[in-house]
C-alpha cells in the first residue's frame, strides 16, 4: 500500500471556492489500476488559512507513480496553474508507505 497526499493553504475567502473546484471535477481515478481510495480533507482556519489535504491511497508506489504518468493524470492536472489564486503557494507532497495498519472488526 502507498498513500500519497499533497496539503494545501488556501486563503479562508477562498475555501468555496476551493471546495466547489474539487467537488465539481470529473475524476477517472476509480478506473487506474492500482487505485483504491481518494479522500479530500478539510482542516482547520487559522490566521485566515483554510488546510487542505487530498488523500490518495494505491496498492502500491509503483501503481502511484504510473498514475503520475498517465496521460488522465496529465490532462487532470494540466489547467492547475490557471487556478493559483486558490492557494497561498504550490501544494506541498508527501508519499508514505504504511508501516502499521489497523482496520475496524
Amino acid at each position: 500500500m502507498y498513500i500519497a497526499m499533497n496539503r494545501f493553504r488556501v486563503p479562508a475567502e477562498r475555501a468555496g471556492d476551493f471546495e466547489a473546484l474539487w467537488l465539481n471535477r470529473e475524476s477517472t481515478l476509480d478506473r487506474f489500476d492500482g487505485f483504491v481510495a481518494f479522500h479530500m480533507l478539510k482542516g482547520p482556519t487559522q490566521d485566515g488559512v483554510t488546510l487542505y489535504a487530498s488523500h490518495t491511497t494505491w496498492a502500491s508506489e509503483e501503481a502511484f507513480r504510473a498514475w503520475l504518468k498517465a496521460q488522465d493524470f496529465k490532462s487532470g492536472h494540466g489547467g492547475s496553474g490557471a487556478n493559483r489564486d486558490l492557494y497561498l503557494a504550490p501544494p506541498d507532497f508527501e508519499g508514505f508507505t504504511p508501516l502499521q495498519t489497523i482496520t475496524a472488526g
